[in-house]
């Protein structure tokens, strides 16, 4: 049974492009990477990378010590029914923790094909719209957001 705590990793360009995926279970589900929790106690961060890795390719060691970065954000949702199944009877909702990750222009992406079928690289105004989860579409805002407010 899946943990109902999740992370939500919006990865992006230094141009403010923003990496989708497509769901392979549901066409037409375009979100950022996603994931469950393996144990109730690991580390958020360390749960964030791993997901990254799995549903794209990227190692996050790989990439600068604060690329990965914990926008300490979480919301709470109710778990969509058709994937209710996968937690434990009774559960319908789901924690989730927001992270941002910054990659270099070229990076490239390996998709995991039993999880996801496409990407694209989208800015982010564009990428925030296309999201079927409003809230995904809030992270990516938000992210964009907070980088202008300190630009200022």
């Amino acid at each position: 049974m899946k943990i109902p705590i999740s992370v939500l990793v919006v990865i992006y360009k230094s141009n403010g492009d923003v990496l989708l995926i497509e769901r392979a279970d549901r066409a037409s589900f375009w979100q950022s990477v996603t994931g469950s929790l393996d144990a109730t106690d690991e580390d958020l961060a360390l749960a964030a990378a791993r997901e990254v890795f799995e549903e794209t390719g990227i190692a996050v060691e790989g990439l600068p010590k604060d690329a990965l970065k914990n926008m300490h954000h979480q919301i709470e949702y109710e778990i969509y029914p058709a994937w209710r199944s996968r937690y434990a009877p009774g559960v319908t909702r789901n924690t989730e923790h927001w992270f941002s990750l910054e990659v270099p222009n070229n990076t490239p992406i390996t998709l995991a094909p039993r999880e996801h079928v496409a990407y694209e690289w989208l800015p982010y105004p564009e990428a925030a719209k296309k999201c079927f989860s409003p809230s995904n579409g809030e992270a990516i805002l938000k992210l964009f957001s907070a980088a202008k407010s300190q630009c200022q």
